[in-house]
């Protein structure tokens, strides 16, 4: 299964890990990350730790654990920050949740972060 349908059909737990500059490590939870036509993920975020980590250090990393019986099962992305808007209309179409514009508005700008896909692993183990 590709990502994209991967992550359009199972439901789960994201953390998004990033570090700053001098490697000091932030986790944050994320919703599962949108999957691009050219097999980039996308994720929407605010000017928060995790965002202003990724302004100096574009490594990332996101840990999915899928809900359901059968144990711990999941993936590992080893991700690079490649490029990145604020603002755009494309977060508007992307986006799942639609509070009201005006509360959203209050909470600050929103940056659609994208990244490429260095290496993916299970939940559990080396992949091998």
């Amino acid at each position: 299964m590709d990502l994209s349908d991967y992550f359009s059909n199972v439901i789960g737990f994201g953390v998004l890990a990033t570090a700053d500059a001098d490697g000091r490590v932030n986790l944050a939870v994320y919703a599962r990350p949108h999957v691009l036509a050219d097999g980039t993920l996308a994720m929407i975020m605010r000017d928060r730790l995790s965002h202003h980590n990724l302004q100096s250090n574009p490594c990332a990393a996101y840990l999915f654990r899928e809900e359901g019986p059968g144990g711990f099962r999941g993936k590992r992305l080893h991700l690079t920050k490649i490029a990145e808007e604020k603002d755009t209309p494309r977060i508007e179409e992307l986006k799942r949740r639609h509070p009201s514009l005006a509360k959203d508005t209050d909470r600050g700008s929103l940056f659609l972060v994208i990244f490429q896909v260095d290496r993916v692993l299970p939940l559990i183990g080396s992949g091998d």
